[in-house]
């Protein structure tokens, strides 16, 4: 097993052991995240393919497919997934178990929420490029994540801005950038980062 997916293991076995209630999963929401819906409310136009990274429980998939998105929704916890399935049966999105970093499609549109984070420091800069390299010419990415405001011991391990601004080295421009306070015990502000791609 790879080093990326023994660290991302536990994933599922969180999904497992609360298949019953998702209260224990600290970021399952069971609805939509509002940084993910305020960017769809603001923009009239919505179109072609969109990924979402990490979806877990398919909510924000689901919001991008009522948007106007033909979307492929990606995790590396098959539960997750079937549990997905299982939460929106009439939904036309693709929900698929993949490994991010042995992806090769494009799309028009990608989410990427926490799931940076969650995954160890030494593999943060493979995963910024990996998620860089799904967005197709022309395309959108926006990225929430949890800024880092002071010493964590992780996982998940919030970003710092520097960290952030390596988007910009793998043929992304930054369209908007906003910091927005959410009390949580990883950190109090978050991300909203909308790059293109040119």
């Amino acid at each position: 097993m790879k080093a990326h997916n023994k660290a991302s293991a536990w994933f599922d076995e969180m999904y497992q052991e609360n298949r019953e209630t998702q209260e224990k999963i600290p970021w399952a929401r069971q609805a939509v995240n509002p940084l993910l819906q305020s960017y769809l409310d603001e923009n009239r136009e919505h179109k072609g393919t969109a990924l979402v990274i990490g979806c877990g429980l398919g909510d924000d998939a689901h919001a991008l497919e009522l948007a106007g998105y033909k979307v492929t929704a990606i995790d590396v916890s098959e539960s997750a997934l079937a549990q997905a399935k299982e939460r929106f049966p009439q939904s036309s999105i693709c929900f698929k178990r993949q490994d991010i970093f042995e992806y090769e499609a494009e799309f028009n549109f990608v989410f990427e929420a926490f799931t940076i984070q969650s995954l160890p420091l030494e593999f943060r800069e493979k995963m910024i490029k990996a998620v860089a390299k799904r967005v197709a010419k022309n395309g959108t990415l926006l990225i929430v994540a949890h800024k880092l405001e002071h010493e964590f011991q992780g996982p998940p391990y919030p970003l710092t801005k520097e960290e952030i601004d390596k988007f910009k080295k793998h043929g992304l421009e930054e369209y908007s950038f906003e910091i927005h306070t959410e009390a949580s015990k990883i950190s109090n502000s978050r991300f909203r980062v909308l790059y293109r791609v040119t």
